[in-house]
């Protein structure tokens, strides 16, 4: 298919740009098959607007005589305005952005067709590789081995092609296991806890049924994680209610009598169209322009959003408690293991392990917990807040994790490496992107899709110099301690940086973080003087001696 196709109208003149905190703007608009660009009709050609078709999540026609007004929602929640003299030229060109923006191969994306303007430094792709993540577990233990099982994703489409499993279990075991659980995902290393020796492994729902089925080699493999006399806890992402009904599907949960030296323990988290609801609510509240304070917080309460922060963080908050405190260690799943599950494993890893709260170390994360650990990225992010298509498996699962992850950066400014833009600049390419990283719902679907050849990392973007100094917390002091975050309600805050971030300016805010900066700057610069003042003086001293020694 050829994008001219689809493109009815490529060019209209004398186009109005409205955008928050700017002065309308009068220019050119033109449409490419991945772009909608805005050039001003100034000299410098200073107002240019470059939007990604795939960053429209829904356009509004207006018309008033011949005036016509298009209103694009963007995915990453930003509004903006078009009038377009001429009624036709403004359908044309508002029913190309519709095709264009809903293209339904992922082979058409942008993604395929960027060429990085940049020098690629390093390999992306190859920047998080399991072997490197297993080269740094067996120089600390030798109880688990790397596993080529789904070589192929012949046993479990939705995890990658090596997995870290038990060194006493074999791939038959490690096969019947499969068929014991939702999607084949059998249970596998999520983290190991260097300080008692503890782990944390994940997968997805045992298939027990109404009849109580079980699986020995299922059994086997979990108590292989146990220390002699130890108990395990088995966190289950769903309410009770739900784990027993989902038992009427051939789903379930383990049971006591098969599994007696593991505790399990219902943390409700909510999934799909009860998220997805949620943030359409939340950014709603956010855009309502009517400033009454009541209508204000009731909105924002009957969103749920913060609600759902405190959820996923209460469960992360135990399962790092079971690992670090109890001395346990702990299986966590829901049904699938593909959404409450990640969100859990990867922020007890933050509060855990302060490599996650390098930038290195969270990128590993992602790519570890999110990418490789099948997070369906493709379905999820596939509409965001404005949206009018029918909701199918959308779920704001990833930004609720990065909310998370803001939360506990807010309470330890000073414990990491990155800073909030970090977080922001993930949100925004996990729903569009030049990269072909978050495209694909599993390793199987990416690597069918030749991504790796095909397409750019977005690690090899961010890890350059010039790019990674935008994303660095001037505040960050390493800190190898455990962090434990407040969950209470009075803690948790709305994440103005994401949801408010275009309803308001942030030039005081950006002033200050500049001010905050370049005192941090200075302060340095001090230090250095006073280290080199003090060798300096240390030297005279010594020089001293050695003369009233003579």
């Amino acid at each position: 298919m050829e994008f001219a196709e689809l493109i009815k109208t490529p060019r209209a003149d004398n186009v109005a740009l409205h955008r928050p905190f700017y002065p309308a703007v009068e220019g050119t608009l033109c449409l490419t098959g991945h772009h909608l660009i805005f050039s001003s009709r100034r000299q410098d050609n200073a107002e240019e607007l470059w939007l990604l078709h795939s960053n429209i999540d829904s356009i509004e026609k207006r018309f008033v005589g011949s005036l016509g007004t298009i209103i694009i929602k963007c995915k990453d929640l930003r509004i903006i305005q078009l009038d377009i003299p001429g009624m036709e030229e403004c359908l044309n060109i508002a029913s190309s952005i519709e095709a264009l923006s809903t293209l339904d191969s992922v082979t058409l994306m942008y993604p395929f067709f960027y060429r990085p303007m940049f020098e690629i430094v390093e390999d992306g792709w190859r920047s998080f590789m399991p072997d490197q993540e297993f080269e740094l577990l067996s120089s600390v233990t030798d109880e688990w081995r790397l596993s080529c099982i789904n070589k192929e994703f012949s046993v479990c489409p939705s995890y990658p092609p090596v997995v870290i499993v038990p060194k006493s279990i074999d791939d038959e075991a490690l096969r019947k296991v499969a068929m014991f659980r939702h999607g084949s995902r059998f249970p596998v290393l999520s983290y190991y806890h260097k300080k008692n020796g503890m782990v944390m492994m994940r997968s997805s729902q045992p298939l027990t049924g109404t009849n109580g089925r079980r699986c020995k080699e299922d059994e086997k493999l979990i108590n292989a994680t146990l220390r002699p006399g130890k108990r395990g806890y088995i966190i289950d992402t769903r309410s009770l209610n739900v784990a027993q009904q989902a038992r009427a599907k051939g789903g379930g949960f383990e049971q006591e009598a098969h599994y007696p030296q593991w505790r399990r323990i219902h943390k409700c988290i909510e999934r799909f169209n009860i998220l997805q609801e949620s943030l359409i609510k939340l950014v709603e509240a956010c855009n309502d322009q009517s400033h009454n304070m009541d209508r204000w917080l009731s909105k924002l309460e009957a969103s749920n959003w913060l609600t759902h922060i405190k959820e996923i963080l209460t469960a992360a908050c135990l399962a790092a408690q079971c690992i670090d405190r109890e001395g346990a260690s702990v299986l966590v799943h829901g049904t699938e293991g593909t959404d409450s599950t990640l969100q859990v494993t990867s922020l007890a890893q933050i509060i855990l392990d302060p490599r996650c709260r390098t930038i290195c170390g969270f990128e590993s994360l992602v790519v570890r917990e999110w990418l490789q650990a099948g997070h369906p990225f493709q379905q999820r992010c596939a509409q965001s807040a404005y949206s009018n298509s029918k909701q199918k498996w959308e779920a704001p699962v990833f930004l609720l994790f990065l909310d998370c992850v803001w939360q506990i950066l807010r309470q330890f400014p000073c414990s990491f490496e990155f800073n909030e833009q970090f977080l922001i600049m993930l949100f925004e390419h996990a729903y569009a992107s030049q990269f072909g990283t978050f495209l694909g719902n599993n390793e199987s679907e990416r690597s069918k899709l030749k991504l790796p050849q095909k397409t750019m990392s977005l690690w090899s973007w961010v890890n350059r110099s010039e790019e990674l100094s935008k994303f660095q917390n001037p505040l960050f002091e390493a800190n190898s301690l455990v962090i434990w975050p407040s969950v209470a309600p009075q803690s948790l805050q709305l994440w103005e940086g994401v949801f408010l971030r275009w309803n308001r300016p942030s030039k005081f805010l950006d002033e200050a973080q500049e001010e905050m900066i370049s005192i941090i700057k200075y302060n340095k610069e001090l230090q250095a003087k006073v280290n080199a003042l003090r060798r300096q003086l240390a030297e005279m001293e010594t020089d001293d001696r050695m003369q009233e020694n003579l």
